[in-house]
């Protein structure tokens, strides 16, 4: 049996010696405790659990996510005939799989944890709170690849785009799966009601449909600057960017960075979330 005890000192109480006058002596022995593990394999060990957990829902996944963003090219192909525009619709199809199962279902994944009760558990384990957000969102974020290239490959081809480029896809997937995973874990958790963190999440998603697939220039001056603030936004532009025949590499270093910086910001604040609804 696992006895808590908070300091880093444990008491025992020895007996004293015969013929020794007094009360019990009570003596302080130093016990260190086991060290506090480390981010990387608490990381790795919470992202092979989650992995399996979800691996039950990988298909109907994959098949709604791809999909959704496969059907939306089709309707678009009647209004989108190339151009700049044919490189936005395909490279927002592609992020929004993305969308869909990092911010749409890990809102909903940690909002159920949370009225569930499912955090105490994750409270009790000696990992970093970083590695429960890092290793669900991690775990999420995998199922997304193939539908990503899926979906990025029958748009090249709907559009008649240029695939030579699509490696990109090795850092936008990553990057972009990072900012809305954040984004959705910290919906989930603040969420106060199950409820309220599915409709967040649904509403998340049908912002990076809007604001991700149809192209920047057709929308208004003030859509346009929410379509700035969605973390998605910067992933979509390096993926369009590839498609050009001479594309400038620079430019799409650019916005593969403030996807990062993105990120990062949004899974620190994923992370003060789980501080906040553990101890709660």
């Amino acid at each position: 049996m696992t006895s808590i005890i908070p300091a880093r000192t444990a008491t025992t109480r020895t007996r004293p010696a015969p013929g020794s006058l007094g009360p019990d002596p009570v003596c302080t022995v130093t016990a260190p405790l086991a060290p506090r593990a480390r981010l990387l394999p608490s990381l790795a060990a919470v992202y092979r659990a989650q992995l399996s957990r979800a691996r039950v829902a990988r298909i109907p996944l994959l098949f709604v996510a791809t999909f959704q963003s496969v059907g939306i090219m089709i309707l678009m192909r009647g209004v989108v005939d190339g151009g700049a525009e044919a490189r936005a619709v395909v490279a927002g199809s592609s992020v929004l799989v993305v969308a869909f199962v990092a911010l749409n279902l890990l809102a909903q994944y940690f909002g159920q944890l949370r009225a569930s009760g499912g955090l105490d558990h994750y409270a009790t384990l000696p990992v970093p709170p970083a590695a429960v957000v890092l290793g669900a969102a991690a775990a999420y974020a995998s199922f997304t690849v193939p539908g990503t290239v899926f979906t990025a490959i029958t748009g090249s081809v709907l559009f008649q785009l240029p695939m030579t480029h699509l490696w990109v896809l090795v850092a936008v997937v990553p990057l972009s799966g990072a900012a809305l995973a954040g984004l959705g874990a910290a919906l989930g958790l603040l969420a106060p009601r199950p409820e309220l963190a599915t409709l967040l999440g649904q509403l998340g998603m049908s912002a990076a449909l809007l604001l991700g697939v149809l192209p920047a220039e057709r929308l208004p001056e003030p859509v346009g600057w929410a379509r700035d603030l969605l973390p998605s936004t910067y992933g979509v532009e390096a993926l369009a960017r590839s498609f050009d025949a001479r594309p400038d590499w620079g430019i799409i270093a650019f916005f593969l960075a403030i996807c990062a910086a993105v990120g990062v910001l949004s899974l620190a604040v994923a992370t003060w979330a789980y501080r906040r609804a553990a101890v709660r």
